[in-house]
């Protein structure tokens, strides 16, 4: 599959900038492998139909539904969307979690929380609804007031997205790896808030769709030094993984992941065009 480097290619005294830094930049990340995942960044995008019981299905990669399923949710009474626009994970959270359990679904832009109250309006059935609460906040600062008072949470953060700028000459002209370091310090702000958020025993599952070290194992290998009791959960001993969701969805998530330091990525040049997603799942220890 070609190689990955775990770091970001080094600068040479030409800066990396616009459609030839990018080449240059993910080239050397991928090495040989980079034609081909190029490649696939131009199929066309796979939906997975997700039914959650109201008016209306909700189409979203199988690979972002595969990335949701990895949050254990038995026995959870508290669980958060940190950064749930426009709301498909979400659906994959409210569909799935236990029947006294509440979910937090938040977006701190206003414009985007409309589009996910319309999407948990038209996607979930009332009895549902009433036990999914939306707000508006910015995420990173929410660990000022609140700590430890979430049983799970998903984050799903902001992220460079290189699937959408490989395809837009506008964004590909302005890329640039300040980018990905800005960032990278973003979701570090949203990971160490939705830690301190989180309770004693609890899980999170940590999601982009970036391509990049930065980004992925870069944000989580920052969480595993700062905070002691934070372990990152492996495949094997994940039992939940393969759930029955054939209630809600009937497409196929033959997915299988490739392992990278401490998550797995979906990519879309060996997944059947699904992905790209990164994921990890960590276990905050009682």
């Amino acid at each position: 599959m070609g190689k990955r480097l775990k770091s970001s290619p080094k600068e040479t005294s030409v800066k990396l900038r616009g459609k030839d830094g990018f080449e240059t930049y993910y080239s050397s990340l991928f090495g040989a492998r980079w034609e081909h995942l190029k490649k696939s960044l131009f199929s066309e995008p796979v939906y997975a139909e997700w039914k959650a019981g109201g008016t209306d299905s909700y189409f979203l990669d199988p690979a972002s539904v595969f990335a949701a399923l990895q949050l254990p949710l038995c026995g959870a009474e508290s669980i958060l969307d940190l950064c749930a626009a426009p709301g498909g994970k979400t659906l994959v959270l409210a569909s799935r979690m236990p029947e006294n359990a509440v979910l937090v679904s938040n977006e701190r832009s206003s414009a985007r929380k409309q589009r996910l109250s319309a999407v948990c309006a038209s996607c979930l059935p009332e009895d549902i609804q009433t036990r999914v609460k939306i707000s508006c906040s910015d995420g990173a600062k929410w660990c000022l007031t609140q700590t430890e008072c979430y049983d799970r949470i998903l984050l799903d953060v902001p992220c460079s997205s290189e699937r959408h700028v490989i395809q837009d000459e506008k964004y590909l002209g302005e890329w640039s790896p300040a980018r990905i370091k800005t960032l990278s310090m973003e979701q570090w702000a949203l990971l160490s808030s939705a830690y301190r958020l989180l309770k004693r025993g609890g899980y999170i599952v940590y999601s982009t769709c970036a391509l990049n070290y930065a980004e992925n194992d870069g944000v989580i290998a920052r969480l595993v030094k700062k905070f002691d009791d934070a372990e990152i959960v492996s495949f094997e001993e994940k039992v939940f993984l393969h759930e029955d969701i054939s209630a809600y969805c009937t497409d196929s998530l033959d997915l299988h992941p490739e392992k990278t330091e401490y998550g797995f990525h979906i990519l879309p040049d060996v997944q059947n065009g699904c992905g790209p997603i990164w994921f990890s799942l960590i276990h905050k220890k009682v």
